[in-house]
């Protein structure tokens, strides 16, 4: 069975950074079409902030674009985030992502980001 292991959450000032990491494990053989980060705020829906494609390809949501970078390794299923100038808003709870060519979806259980002086 595939799970998904998150690891980086914490407490920073605004302005800081953070890097998230996520690694599939008990997944031996298993191919993603993609790889990314969600998160959820209180009160709000999970959004996609950032995913990683075969290809190369990556996709940003504008609140994070500049801030933000994705960066993966499909041979090892592991997907990092770098969080760079962090604001308040951005305090969540942070998802990683996987999904299969036929559109099975994987989730971590989240890690806890916030931000605040």
């Amino acid at each position: 069975q595939v799970q998904l292991v998150e690891s980086g959450g914490g407490l920073v000032q605004p302005g800081g950074s953070l890097r998230l990491s996520c690694a599939a494990s008990g997944s031996t053989g298993i191919i993603f079409k993609g790889m990314g980060w969600y998160r959820q705020a209180p009160g709000k829906e999970r959004e996609l902030i950032a995913e990683f494609l075969r290809f190369g390809r990556t996709n940003y949501a504008d609140s994070v674009k500049g801030r933000v970078t994705i960066t993966g390794d499909f041979a090892k299923n592991m997907v990092l985030l770098q969080m760079n100038s962090l604001k308040p808003e951005d305090t969540a709870i942070y998802y990683c992502n996987a999904f299969s060519p036929v559109g099975v979806q994987y989730w971590g259980q989240g890690t806890q980001v916030t931000v605040s002086s």
